[in-house]
């Protein structure tokens, strides 16, 4: 092998460890926030969907309990969907990119 192609790999290789970097800094820094209708709930997840925030006003005190939990379970879900949305761009972006290298 030429020191040409070997100076190749090595180029391409380093090219997709920054894209790889890229991608789970990407990933990592996902928070995604969501509302419900009343703004009675707000719900705020990381890019695994894992709750990190919840916030509630004083307005809840009036709700039925079963209410305010699927209240409480909907905002986190709508919340949920959003990181997974930027998660997604986040992949589509590193498949691309990786697909040029």
């Amino acid at each position: 092998m030429s020191e040409h192609e070997m100076d190749t790999i090595v180029g391409r290789a380093t090219e997709q460890v920054a894209l790889l970097e890229e991608a789970l800094e990407g990933l990592r820094s996902i928070k995604a926030r969501a509302s419900s209708e009343s703004d009675h709930v707000t719900a705020e997840v990381d890019g695994n969907g894992t709750l990190t925030g919840l916030w509630m006003n004083d307005s809840i005190a009036g709700l039925d309990p079963v209410a305010l939990a699927t209240l409480i379970t909907g905002t986190t879900q709508e919340a949920a969907s959003l990181a997974a949305e930027q998660r997604s761009q986040v992949m589509t972006t590193l498949h691309d990119e990786f697909g040029k290298v």
